[in-house]
């Protein structure tokens, strides 16, 4: 049976890789020598190649790369290579179960905004300002040092099959480039971070591999590679070490550490408040939602705040396949926080940019108003509050049935199935506001 794809069809990328895949038979040409390698100068024939490469996260490979458990990677300042490489790490991390520790913000420091952290470098500014890389270091003096883009010198290591396990491949890798978030010294060790500004289900290892290998050779002290993601409010730290720095693939997480900047905090009182208040809109003529995970959704206006994006941009972006990029931008829609322009370009409506303008306590219970403008939501979260527990798929199902015609564009029972799924994480997402 042929595997299934990621959903990845449509994009520009996909069709240009297509005919790369047509013109150079790269698939048969990896079966017969393991590989295929491929210039900067070929790719950019179709398309920019710095933009035909970036894939950060397995979900935002070409549809055929995906089926045929295909990886790329920089192997020279112009020069790729293509094979069945174990290139990506999945990484687990449930909002759920998390500890969680608040830092204060310095309030003598005006020229850092932490209510309008939405790129990795202001998201980095402020988890250095507040002490969070400190304490992930465990040191008591650290200063910024390395960042930005560098050549990686030449080194050779070892990378898993991606299919089989008991297999590893040789590469050589001759002054790529490699780019750096932050990078942070202490006595003890040097701290190469890789950031991110979005929830994600894993991450490219290369992003923190090359660096790795590059200043292991400069330097005499321990170097400690750091996968760092801002979202959901969360500075999450994921701390790892190459047990073997011949091989790509022996990453181990040693610890993880989970931060926020202390804000007043969300009660129940709060939630019932704008229960009270609320006023109910008439349904949009968007689709229900489908967009399970709502930190993703805040990670998406976050973005947006600064520029508008292509559904394409949201799939290269973010760990997103087409498929989720669209159903997550209508979910926007859904909530007026979104609106579409022209070509697949989405941005923030007036109200988007009004709401994630504000501080984190105000900017999540004027979202939370958002969702509960709609009956759908506003009933389950009052069953739920009523039972005092989660109410069942069943009722909510229920629920959906009974106002069947406040859904847009839902016709069958198969899908109010799937979409109560949807409504349930988003009233859990509101309940975990309260500290």
């Amino acid at each position: 049976m042929a595997k299934k794809g990621n959903g990845n069809t449509h994009r520009i990328v996909d069709k240009e890789w297509a005919k790369i895949f047509d013109k150079y038979s790269i698939i048969e040409e990896v079966e017969k020598q393991g590989f295929f390698k491929i210039t900067s100068t070929e790719i950019n024939e179709f398309k920019e190649a710095r933009l035909m490469t970036k894939f950060d996260h397995r979900s935002s490979l070409p549809n055929l790369f995906y089926v045929n458990d295909l990886s790329i990677l920089p192997i020279t300042r112009g020069e790729y290579v293509i094979g069945k490489f174990n290139a990506y790490q999945k990484l687990n991390l449930d909002y759920n179960s998390i500890k969680v520790q608040e830092m204060e913000f310095p309030e003598w420091i005006q020229s850092i905004n932490p209510k309008n952290l939405y790129s990795e470098a202001s998201a980095l500014k402020c988890a250095y300002v507040t002490g969070m890389i400190k304490d992930v270091m465990e040191e008591e003096i650290i200063v910024p040092a390395v960042s930005g883009r560098m050549s990686t010198s030449s080194f050779d290591f070892k990378i898993n099959h991606s299919l089989k396990k008991d297999i590893q491949m040789d590469i050589g890798i001759e002054n790529s480039q490699c780019e750096i978030d932050a990078g942070y010294e202490s006595l003890n060790q040097l701290t190469l971070i890789e950031a991110k500004n979005s929830f994600s289900d894993d991450f490219l290892i290369r992003q923190m591999y090359y660096p790795y290998r590059l200043w292991s050779k400069k330097i005499n002290k321990p170097i400690t590679p750091i996968f760092m993601i801002y979202s959901n409010d969360i500075f999450s730290f994921f701390i790892y070490r190459f047990k073997n720095p011949l091989y790509y693939n022996s990453l181990e997480l040693i610890k993880e550490k989970h931060y926020t900047i202390k804000d007043k905090d969300i009660t129940l009182n709060d939630i019932e408040e704008i229960m009270k208040n609320v006023k109910m809109k008439d349904e949009p003529k968007y689709p229900f939602p489908q967009a399970d995970k709502f930190n993703r959704i805040l990670d998406l206006l976050k973005s947006l705040y600064e520029n508008p994006l292509s559904i394409e941009n949201i799939t290269l972006m973010y760990d997103f396949n087409q498929r989720q990029a669209q159903y997550y931008s209508r979910a926007g829609m859904y909530l007026g926080l979104i609106e579409s322009k022209d070509k697949g370009i989405v941005k923030l409506s007036k109200l988007g940019e009004k709401i994630i303008s504000k501080g984190k306590r105000e900017r999540n219970l004027s979202l939370v108003r958002c969702i509960l403008e709609h009956k759908i939501f506003y009933e389950v979260l009052k069953l739920y509050l009523e039972k005092c527990c989660p109410p069942s798929k069943e009722e909510i199902i229920d629920i959906m049935v009974k106002n069947k015609d406040k859904i847009y564009n839902v016709n069958s029972l198969s899908t109010i199935e799937r979409r109560a799924q949807t409504v349930f994480k988003w009233i859990e997402w509101i309940l975990d506001l309260q500290s």
